[in-house]
């Protein structure tokens, strides 16, 4: 996938993941409202479902809600990245929001999180030593 130098929205993704692993998840969904907003404000909308994975990942994170409410919050991020990409044919993003539904479904849903990992990860033919694609692989060897 290409990303134009300097695309802020890209910069705020890679800051909040940033931030997320260092646990200031506030500011990490501060800097994912940001670039939300500017998807909004412009329309382009290049990495806007991984915008709304790392959302997913940073509500998970976040104590200012009940577990109930972040993980239904969190699994309509996910969703719903999972559908932008699937409408721009995003494949490696559409692969990245699926493993992150797939981890929140491990307790409670594992065979269709296992059904849905396998779809995408079959549909990859090449690069499967990337880092996506081992992660992929090792989650669907843990929803077994």
């Amino acid at each position: 996938m290409l990303f134009v130098k300097n695309d802020t929205r890209y910069d705020r993704a890679l800051l909040a993941e940033v931030y997320g692993k260092g646990g200031q998840v506030a500011e990490g969904l501060s800097a994912l409202a940001e670039a939300l907003a500017q998807v909004d404000k412009t329309g382009e909308r290049v990495y806007e479902a991984e915008l709304y994975r790392l959302k997913g990942e940073l509500t998970l994170q976040s104590s200012v809600q009940s577990l109930e409410s972040r993980v239904k919050e969190a699994e309509v991020c996910f969703h719903k990245a999972i559908e932008i990409a699937r409408r721009q044919q995003a494949k490696p993003l559409e692969l990245r929001a699926l493993m992150s539904l797939s981890r929140l479904w491990q307790q409670g849903k594992k065979a269709e999180a296992r059904q849905l990992l396998m779809e995408i990860y079959g549909w990859f033919t090449e690069g499967v030593d990337t880092k996506d694609l081992q992660e992929a692989k090792a989650l669907l060897e843990e929803v077994a």
